[in-house]
């Protein structure tokens, strides 16, 4: 009897360990996949929900007030009419988190920025960096993201992206296939590629330069190049990184920016940069006319009276829209039907105009 009440527990015993080994093993195998899913890897890992990371939206390319007389134009030296305060309101309603000024050859805006940013809580969620946009000396753009000196204009490419390295920054081809300023197939010496640029209205520019960042495999953002306060955000790209510059700018050089947002300037907006930029340069121009043409000069101040005021302004709208037209003929050439790109490099007017006109 005491026997057979040994054996009955024994065995009960055995089952109850086997049971347990089984729960305990299942329990390891389950805990560990958790582990990999939760802990170590997931969307909602418990190490990411540690962190401060975050989907931001960033705008990479804008200019504001700052950036007029840096464009090394003596007949035209205004650029941009977007105050500080402009540019932080229309980022707020775009809901931009992350904004690099990027003025023409200088840094003077970003600091602006932040002395303004201090008196002005409501755009506390607003991290402003620091970035330009370098005039080379062929007249092409370089985007230059993260740098903490100002960097000269006029060198070379080449020159260009040994300065912006030496400052551990990175560079960016800037609407590198527009009918003016593109560096083309040189974009990829830089870091980045500005596959998509709100200005290049023409279309081509964009579809050239997405399909050459995918041929090239290299990392590409949009940009709204923004100029009046309505399109800044017009274009914007994502990421989740924490707000601050070293990892966004890591985030950058990895290709995590991912494509947000990117939509074109509408004709009406153009044509507000233009009358911004005629209207404030007027006498520049005027002076410009009088020194190197002077026969040209009463025609010069016609057609500037003429166009800033409201009387003709269907007309002019009519004739902006004709050379937005053909702007595209000559883009559609070029980048599509394989005319000679040094027109674009040459900025020869008479001969873009010729090539425009003829079927």
């Amino acid at each position: 009897m005491l026997v057979g009440h040994c054996w009955a527990k024994s065995i009960l015993f055995r089952e109850r360990f086997f049971y347990s080994n089984i729960l305990f093993e299942s329990n390891f195998i389950f805990g560990s996949i958790l582990s990999d899913i939760y802990i170590f890897g997931g969307s909602r890992s418990f190490f990411r929900l540690l962190t401060t990371a975050q989907i931001l939206k960033a705008e990479l390319h804008c200019h504001n007030i700052y950036s007029n007389y840096r464009n090394n134009s003596d007949r035209i030296p205004f650029d941009c009419g977007v105050s500080i305060q402009e540019q932080f309101e229309s980022a707020l309603v775009q809901g931009i988190n992350v904004l690099f000024i990027t003025n023409h050859n200088t840094l003077d805006g970003y600091i602006q920025m932040l002395e303004y940013q201090q008196n002005h809580e409501k755009f506390n969620g607003i991290r402003v960096y620091p970035g330009q946009e370098v005039t080379l000396n062929n007249l092409g753009h370089v985007l230059a993201y993260g740098i903490n000196k100002e960097i000269k204009s006029g060198m070379s490419l080449e020159e260009t992206l040994d300065e912006i390295r030496s400052q551990s920054a990175i560079s960016c081809a800037a609407h590198p296939f527009a009918v003016s300023n593109g560096i083309r197939d040189r974009a990829r010496m830089c870091d980045l590629i500005e596959s998509f640029n709100s200005n290049n209205i023409d279309t081509f520019s964009n579809i050239v330069a997405e399909k050459f960042s995918k041929d090239n495999n290299m990392i590409s953002i949009s940009g709204s190049d923004s100029h009046v306060a309505s399109t800044i955000g017009r274009c914007s790209n994502t990421i989740e990184s924490d707000n601050n510059i070293d990892s966004i700018l890591t985030g950058m050089r990895k290709g995590r920016f991912k494509d947000g947002l990117a939509q074109y300037a509408t004709k009406e907006e153009l044509y507000e940069h233009a009358r911004y930029v005629l209207s404030s340069s007027r006498e520049s121009l005027l002076d410009y006319s009088l020194t190197h043409h002077p026969k040209a000069h009463k025609a010069v101040r016609w057609a500037l009276n003429s166009f800033l005021s409201t009387r003709h302004d269907r007309f002019w709208r009519s004739i902006a829209s004709f050379s937005l037209y053909l702007t595209k003929r000559a883009s559609m050439k070029v980048n599509m039907k394989g005319h000679d790109p040094e027109v674009f490099e040459n900025r020869s007017w008479k001969k873009l105009i010729s090539m425009s006109l003829v079927p």
